[in-house]
């Protein structure tokens, strides 16, 4: 939806085909599984959608959504302790991810520049492999009106003058090249092995407002496989619930097991003693799709023309550390910055959109592998000298942040994606890891008085 309003505009007519009948409102679709899991929007998202959609943000606030300062409004247990509750430095949007998009979708399709083709899937590309011409498809729902003429057996070809492949994790782009005669892409995986497991929690009464994002990371020096959880409180008052771990720490897909997990397994009981409070409002959702991949088509020797990549389709991040929205956003900024740029239909245009748009992919990449390298069984070959010494800096960095207030706000630039990974080696953010953190560790979570009592804990 981001990206056909990026090229409303710039096109006389934007297409979106879609495989799912969209609901009106924020419902469950088949198409979007793992809508049942917890999401968030980190700020440097934040300011893409709104580029693209002024006015987005107070649109998903008056639906419900919440905006959660960063770090005010987190506890954080992460791989060196707890993380000090510092003044705000950044902002996440968390929501359902239904209501997001019902939210996104609204305002893309009161455009009357975007047109929508709903149960429509995508078979394949028209063209060659010099150019792209369009798409082929076939009706899944019942046949479009307006292509019914143009069907032979249900299948017909929508022309385009630029095709952008935003179908996510599923994405058969390189499929679709090698289909037109291009030689296969170069891709590299990083699997952590790392299984989720969620659940949806109405919260105590009392705590159905305000309540802070609570998170237990696991510790990767520890011997044995890594489990964390994450609290993040939605619309409605709910509380959206995730446990996971890699192979052989895996949470279970039984609901009478998924309390116990969190109070037991975690390294901290506090996800847990604050469920044992909360009222389940859902069955157990579990996906194993968390494997870090990643398409390097920008490094192609040959792309044809009127055809480029984003989002997950692009790269696809291990969803533990809530990038991949964030990303497709800002791809989607990219896209319409080097189409205006260049113009439309010049020569060479995808190729420069394609080398573009993994501009914001390198830092969440970076950010995801360099942490699950280190996952038993996540490379044929381990982490490289590379990965051990960056690995190494980033933990001696994230022990200072949990007493050093300017480091966990040069941290959180990186990780709300609102700067490069480049502030982190300033000189003074090195001399300020040299000496580590100017305040003692916290010996438990950093919750308040009020928020103990209103969870029911005190």
């Amino acid at each position: 939806m981001l990206a056909a309003r990026a090229l409303a505009g710039l096109a006389d007519r934007v297409v979106v085909v879609e495989r799912d009948v969209l609901p009106d409102g924020p419902a469950p679709r088949k198409g979007l599984p793992q809508a049942r899991h917890a999401h968030m929007l980190w700020s440097g998202g934040v300011r893409a959608v709104e580029d693209l959609l002024p006015g987005a943000t107070e649109a998903l606030l008056a639906a419900g959504a919440r905006r959660a300062p960063v770090t005010t409004d987190m506890v954080v247990m992460g791989a060196r302790g707890w993380f000090r509750r510092w003044p705000e430095s950044h902002h996440v949007i968390l929501a359902g991810r239904d209501l997001l998009d019902a939210t996104l979708r609204a305002r893309v399709l009161a455009d009357d520049r975007v047109e929508l083709l709903s149960g429509v899937e995508v078979l394949g590309l028209a063209g060659d492999a010099e150019a792209v011409t369009g798409v082929r498809v076939r009706a899944r729902e019942g046949l479009a009106p307006e292509a019914a003429a143009e069907a032979v057996d249900g299948e017909w070809v929508v022309a385009a003058g630029l095709v952008v492949d935003a179908t996510g994790r599923g994405s058969r782009a390189g499929r679709w090249l090698t289909e037109l005669g291009l030689p296969a892409a170069e891709r590299r995986e990083v699997d952590s092995g790392l299984a989720y497991a969620s659940r949806l929690y109405r919260a105590p009464e009392q705590a159905r407002s305000g309540y802070p994002i609570v998170n237990v990371q696991p510790d990767p020096r520890a011997a044995g496989p890594g489990r964390a959880g994450f609290l993040l409180p939605i619309e409605d008052g709910h509380w959206i619930v995730t446990l996971n771990g890699t192979r052989g720490g895996e949470p279970s897909t039984d609901g009478d097991d998924f309390v116990r997990f969190a109070r037991e397994e975690l390294r901290h009981p506090v996800i847990g003693e604050l469920l044992e409070r909360a009222e389940p409002v859902s069955d157990v959702a579990y996906t194993r799709a968390t494997v870090n991949r990643r398409h390097f088509y920008e490094r192609m020797a040959a792309w044809p023309e009127n055809f480029t990549v984003v989002g997950d389709a692009l790269a696809a991040y291990n969803p533990l550390y809530g990038h991949g929205l964030a990303v497709a956003a800002q791809s989607a900024v990219t896209l319409r910055d080097v189409v205006r740029r260049r113009g439309w239909g010049s020569a060479g245009l995808s190729r420069r959109v394609q080398k573009a748009v993994a501009g914001p992919v390198s830092t969440a990449w970076d950010l995801a592998v360099g942490q699950d390298v280190f996952c038993p069984g996540a490379t044929e070959d381990g982490p490289t000298l590379r990965d051990r010494l960056v690995a190494a800096y980033v933990g001696r960095l994230m022990l200072t942040a949990t007493g050093n207030g300017r480091i966990a706000r040069r941290v959180t630039d990186v990780t709300s994606l609102e700067r490069g990974p480049e502030v982190l080696l300033a000189p003074s953010v090195l001399l300020a890891a040299a000496l580590g953190p100017w305040k003692p560790a916290l010996t438990g979570p950093p919750l308040t008085g009020d928020e103990l009592k209103r969870a029911g804990l005190q």
